[in-house]
């Protein structure tokens, strides 16, 4: 591995083990004689075991479409092992005696025991796991390759795929890479085919749905869809990944659905600064990374590319059917599916999206723009973020809001830097009304608009790349006719519930709903999805922590006959 900034931390990316912690590990674990070359992990394979070499020597390689790539030898005190370990994943190494010796063998299970349990142990691994998977992202080797043009809608969806879930892929722009037309004849493609995914260097995808991606990469652990979980969450936003912390930890089987990626909105986030304990800032994507490894630490299990499509609230244990005709059952359910930001309001909005229209400022976004002047519409802190950061790589950026100023909408810090940047222009009073272009956008018309002239004329520019940061809807469409709804389609909970919303649902409890409990008892909602919540990352957390105290008291419920439960208020 040749990254400078990895190397300086080689010795916690692979730190030795002393003989006292050896030992401690020999009680979970069996001793294996290998001989050289025996493979201990084949590329491709889940990981069921973590080797830590007693003598002799491992090599670790990365199966790329050129061949294999040495990644290090481990010697004795060495271990195996990255973030699959504990996400019950495909491996992305291929594991190979070097010379023959002994390795201690622990299964997977017994390597979450010990995890939760060895707090020295814990904080070596983790920390070990988590820089291992880094350092395979910042690889320019692997063996997924992503064949894509930069002018793609679906190659941006992608992009955005592989690298939110941090799986580590090679992009090849068949537009600028030279080797791109023999990579097309290789795998026998057409440029019409774009974008194309080569799964594990074989199997190859033309257009694939992230499903299909997930399925090929394995990104999912095995699950049995009839067991029963104690929890349920739908949506690994900021809300889901708290309660999935806080429950797992207290020792609930934990189960997470996530349509695309981990973090929601806030994982699309360039630098959260407001965030306790952050002072400096975090991505949002590191913010929820770090949150999903403590998760699956204490053994939640997410599946991503999974969709919630409909709520069977009409039987117990609660049954939740997945876009794949799956059914997923459990006793309590969190409904933390988050809200999305809403469109223009102009017809032709859906026809740019990825080529011109964005509801994210990553990374990915910024190189598109990279040079050119955006547009951002949008008052609230995610348009400022967005804006600071865009403002670094592009020509201009134009922040466009429909009110009068910033001020009741964006924290104050946000607002500042807005106003000291050259790079940016605030365009208060004023709203996008058209779109034009041919295969992606390339221009748009603005109306800017005062009491004193509410018909003033539009201006036309050109400007090819608009991001959408306005309001939000929550992704509630679902949940139509199981749940309280209010008139905007967030879910109603506890005071918010009227008498009315508990009859029509025919609440079956004495007590009332608990603070977070929708109208289906042992149903509760968190984070933005919620009616009544405050926008904000932290606020979600919190909603997500204090829910799991709720968790706790309705599966308490479900062993005690209805008429020994006494009312209490939420």
């Amino acid at each position: 591995m040749t990254n400078e900034l990895l190397e300086k931390r080689r010795e916690q990316m692979f730190p030795k083990l002393t003989a006292a912690q050896v030992a401690r590990l020999e009680a979970h674990g069996e001793r294996l004689q290998v001989s050289a070359d025996t493979v201990l992990l084949e590329s491709g394979q889940r990981v069921t075991r973590f080797f830590v070499v007693l003598s002799g020597s491992l090599d670790l390689l990365l199966r790329t479409s050129t061949g294999e790539a040495l990644l290090n030898v481990l010697t004795p005190g060495d271990f195996t092992g990255e973030m699959s370990m504990l996400r019950g994943s495909i491996g992305l190494a291929h594991i190979r005696a070097h010379e023959a010796g002994s390795v201690l063998a622990i299964e997977a299970a017994q390597l979450r025991s010990i995890v939760q349990t060895d707090a020295e142990l814990s904080e070596l691994f983790m920390r070990a796991f988590i820089l291992r998977r880094v350092a395979l992202l910042s690889e320019n080797s692997s063996g997924v390759m992503l064949l894509g043009s930069r002018h793609s809608a679906d190659t941006l969806r992608l992009r955005e795929f592989l690298t939110r879930n941090a799986y580590p892929y090679i992009n090849i722009d068949v537009e600028a890479d030279a080797d791109a037309q023999a990579l097309l004849e290789r795998f026998h493609v057409r440029m019409e085919e774009i974008p194309v995914v080569v799964c594990r260097s074989e199997h190859v995808f033309r257009n694939p749905s992230n499903h299909e991606i997930a399925e090929c990469l394995g990104m999912n652990p095995p699950l049995d869809n009839s067991a029963v979980h104690d929890l349920l969450i739908i949506g690994a936003g900021p809300a889901g990944l708290a309660a999935a912390v806080y429950a797992a930890s207290e020792g609930l089987d934990v189960r997470i659905l996530e349509t695309t990626a981990p973090g929601g909105q806030a994982g699309t986030s360039s630098r959260i600064e407001n965030y306790l304990g952050f002072p400096t800032g975090i991505s949002g994507q590191a913010l929820t990374g770090r949150a999903l490894s403590q998760a699956q630490k204490f053994g939640a299990n997410m599946s991503v590319a999974t969709q919630a499509v409909k709520l069977y609230c009409d039987q117990r244990p609660y049954a939740v059917e997945t876009d794949d005709g799956s059914l997923i059952r459990a006793s309590i359910l969190l409904i933390a599916s988050g809200a999305r930001y809403r469109g223009l309001g102009i017809d032709n909005v859906s026809r740019f999206l990825g080529v011109g229209i964005y509801y994210a400022a990553t990374y990915l976004e910024a190189k598109l723009c990279q040079g050119e002047e955006v547009v951002i519409v949008g008052g609230g802190n995610s348009a400022g973020q967005a804006a600071v950061f865009l403002a670094s790589s592009c020509r201009h950026v134009h922040l466009v809001v429909r009110s009068t100023s910033l001020a009741q909408s964006m924290s104050r810090y946000l607002i500042r830097r807005i106003e000291e940047s050259p790079q940016i222009t605030l365009h208060t009073n004023t709203q996008i009304t058209a779109l034009d272009g041919g295969d992606r956008l390339e221009r748009l018309r603005w109306r800017r608009a005062t009491d004193a002239d509410a018909d003033a004329d539009e201006e036309s520019r050109e400007i090819k790349h608009v991001f959408l940061m306005t309001g939000a809807e929550p992704n509630t469409q679902w949940l139509q006719g199981c749940l309280a709804l209010d008139e905007h389609g967030f879910v109603k909970t506890g005071r918010d519930l009227s008498m009315e919303d508990l009859a029509a649902a025919k609440w079956p409890l004495p007590r009332t709903p608990y603070l977070l409990e929708t109208s289906q008892a042992g149903v509760f909602a968190a984070g933005d999805v919620r009616c009544g919540s405050v926008k904000r990352i932290a606020s979600a957390v919190g909603e997500g922590s204090i829910c799991v105290q709720f968790v706790h008291r309705a599966l308490s419920e479900l062993s005690v006959p209805m008429q020994q439960l006494a009312p209490t208020q939420s």
